[in-house]
């Protein structure tokens, strides 16, 4: 059994660094502002159009970037959670059938 807590620990690591190398984005204002994270939710990039900074007032540009970052966020976390869940199967399916034990 403590093995099995070894395994999981250590494969939620392998997780955690393999979605470091995820970039996931989100954007706003059809692609005027965007935003770059890893899938571990730690943003990378912002980038804003030129034209559009010249044009866009403060509450605007807050706004939107708002919104961009709430989407990359979101993406993150689906990332996130389709890797967490596939790791869970994973060893879920080690246990000899014992995995779909609450499923039936």
């Amino acid at each position: 059994m403590f093995d099995k807590i070894m395994q999981a620990q250590q494969k939620a690591e392998e997780v955690k660094k393999r979605l470091d190398h995820i970039s996931v984005s989100g954007e706003a204002e059809g692609g005027k502002i965007r935003v770059i994270a890893t899938a571990n939710k730690e943003i990378k990039e912002v980038i804003i159009d030129p034209a559009f900074l010249a044009e866009a007032d403060k509450e605007e540009l807050e706004e939107l970037l708002v919104v961009a970052l709430n989407k990359t966020l979101v993406q993150a976390e689906n990332v996130s959670q389709s890797e967490m869940q596939a790791m869970s199967q994973d060893l879920l399916g080690g246990l000899g059938g014992l995995g779909n034990l609450f499923n039936k």
